[in-house]
């Protein structure tokens, strides 16, 4: 059978790269060894977090689906650093796990243009350096424009509990050896990674009055810009928080011998920023305690996640170190933890619109690219997607740039840096992190999504409108100024605030960190006229406008030193602070402008801007 895409598996990225090929007029397949698990959550219940939050808002504006579908499976809904400024706050919202996959199902299933197979890659079909299809296991053949492989954690996958090893994607699913193998021989740079998920644990056998309990937000925010907040009140359900203690650490001290990650079973390399209990206790030996979120699975709370207890430990390990816990003394395991190790393909081998160097028409998005979590698989799902079906109408490939959105910073990252270790976004990872807030996600990035295609006019003329009045109140309160008369003083004085001793900007008065919504209206009566969207806007534009525009002139001193020319015959090698790989990579290419460098996978920002001081210099007869 003939397609213009296939994509390579039904996890998070699979989904949103089938749906947005499919969205966007082409002929699509996704295929997958169990139709039941597309979409599944293989590790914790939850979507969203610190940066992660940022991702999914992003996803959301250019039309995917991961923030629509959290709000109608959600089961509490919280905003992380909601005490901070609002760059670095983060949405985050426990799912019910089961309802979350079968929602993405049915999703996938009713959409037009897209086809779907339960059946497991065997092969790529490469004919002269190009992708044409794929092989199964069960012999069968189907052609394609473009592949695009999504396979997480299912390449070459092996699971560990203790000293068993399992050949496996997922605990019960068939690993993929075969279309791991076909990689490989096409010669790319495959790696090995690690990661790893927790016991599960009866809720009945659980004593929840041991523990603390959090729950979700009193008004609840919706993921989705597209979720009306007026019809938003989902049922939330609390977590419960639990610690370990001195018996926890000194049993898994007494087990590290059997510990897959010590005894050299694991070559991998796990992810820093979510290591495994076994790991916390070897690195911080000094802790008396560590937090361990008791978090529901589905909303009838009858299983619980333990996160921050990943674990390779063997099942009588596991099971005793979880009743030394207070609240966990009877608990009884319905899943062991586990780690898996698995391929994957290191992110210097991709373009931005992650498209292999090597094979035409072949991308590769989530896990496959060195990632961690469901919102980084997601995010590149629908970039590659997107990118497959342009290429299909040999339009411009859609790249968003570090200073759009969390989608470029990770993108540029992985490309231009690789990794050797499973990558998770953080907001200090973003240069312009300012401009790039979660709560602005829409206004920055829906025109690209009706551009696209996959966002529809009634939403986008929203959008456009919000847009438009940010920017004209804005504009009015940096142009019109307030002097302090007896009657304005007294009016301040009535909200507790403090008086005005000379004129000033409105956009200065308004950027007092005690000035609310509700004192915004009562010195501008007139905004009224103004949604509660558009009005935090406006107090977030006026609270942060000095560093905003501080911002907004970095970026148009980088996008005017990308366009610097690189000299003929310049010698990289006088550049003092350029690794050597950097400067061999210059000296292979010879890029004619630092834009051109900036495409080469490795040559960061930093160096960029080495080069650049390097070249005014040249210029100058200084070196």
């Amino acid at each position: 059978m003939n397609y213009d895409v296939i994509v390579i598996g039904g996890g998070h990225a699979g989904v949103e790269a089938s749906l947005s090929c499919a969205r966007m007029g082409a002929k699509t397949l996704l295929i997958t060894i169990l139709v039941e698990q597309i979409g599944a959550s293989s590790c914790n219940p939850a979507i969203g977090g610190l940066a992660k939050g940022h991702l999914v808002k992003e996803i959301d504006a250019l039309g995917g689906e991961m923030g629509l579908c959290t709000d109608a499976t959600g089961i509490q809904f919280r905003i992380l650093n909601a005490s901070k400024g609002p760059a670095v706050r983060g949405s985050r919202a426990q799912i019910d796990m089961d309802r979350y996959r079968i929602y993405m199902r049915d999703v996938i299933l009713k959409t037009p243009n897209l086809d779907v197979k339960q059946e497991m890659v065997e092969s790529l079909i490469v004919e002269d350096g190009e992708v044409k299809g794929i092989f199964t296991q069960l012999g069968s053949r189907y052609d394609a424009s473009k592949v695009i492989i999504t396979a997480g954690t299912f390449l070459n996958g092996v699971i560990h509990i203790g000293e068993t090893q399992l050949s496996a994607g997922r605990q019960g699913e068939f690993a993929s050896i075969g279309l791991s193998k076909s990689w490989r021989e096409l010669g790319f740079d495959i790696g090995r990674l690690k990661t790893g998920t927790c016991a599960r644990v009866d809720g009945t056998t659980i004593d929840f009055t041991q523990m603390e309990e959090q729950g979700g937000d009193e008004k609840p925010i919706p993921f989705s810009f597209r979720t009306p907040k007026e019809r938003f009140n989902p049922k939330q359900l609390p977590c419960m928080v639990a610690y370990t203690n001195g018996s926890t650490h000194h049993i898994i001290e007494s087990n590290f011998y059997r510990a897959p990650l010590f005894s050299g079973q694991i070559d991998g390399v796990g992810p820093r920023y979510c290591p495994s209990i076994e790991d916390k206790i070897n690195r911080f030996r000094d802790r008396e305690r560590h937090q361990i979120f008791v978090e529901p699975q589905t909303i009838e709370a009858n299983e619980f996640y333990l996160n921050g207890m990943s674990t390779s430990l063997p099942t009588d390990v596991q099971l005793e170190m979880i009743h030394s816990m207070s609240g966990m003394e009877n608990a009884k395991i319905v899943r062991y933890g586990y780690a898996i190790e698995y391929d994957y393909i290191q992110p210097t081998e991709l373009r931005h619109t992650l498209e292999t160097k090597k094979i035409k028409n072949l991308y590769c998005a989530g896990q496959v690219n060195g990632t961690t979590g469901y919102e980084e698989a997601a995010a590149q799902g629908l970039i590659a997607g997107i990118n497959a079906v342009l290429s299909l109408r040999e339009q411009e490939p859609f790249i968003l740039g570090r200073d759009e959105a969390y989608i470029g910073v990770l993108i540029d990252d992985l490309v231009t840096k690789g990794t050797k270790e499973p990558y998770r976004m953080f907001t200090s990872r973003a240069e312009y992190r300012l401009l790039l807030r979660e709560d602005n996600a829409d206004v920055r990035l829906s025109h690209y999504g009706k551009l696209l295609g996959l966002i529809d006019d009634e939403f986008y003329a929203k959008v456009a409108l919000k847009k438009a009045q940010i920017s004209e109140v804005t504009l009015w309160l940096k142009e019109n100024f307030v002097t302090p008369t007896k009657e304005f003083i007294a009016l301040l004085e009535s909200i507790d605030e403090e008086k005005l001793n000379d004129k000033t900007a409105w956009i200065d008065l308004l950027s007092r960190s005690t000035i609310t919504q509700e004192k915004l209206l009562t010195l501008l009566p007139e905004f009224k006229k103004y949604s509660d969207e558009v009005l935090e806007q406006i107090l977030i534009e006026s609270k942060y406008s000095r560093y905003i525009e501080k911002q907004y002139t970095q970026v148009s001193k980088m996008k005017d030193m990308l366009k610097v020319k690189i000299p003929q015959g310049f010698d990289f090698r006088k550049v003092s602070g350029l690794s050597n790989e950097i400067v061999e990579k210059l000296e292979k290419f010879t890029p004619p402008t630092l834009f051109n460098a900036s495409e080469i996978s490795g040559v960061t920002p930093a160096s960029l801007e080495i080069l650049h001081v390097y070249i005014k210099m040249a210029q100058r007869g200084k070196i």
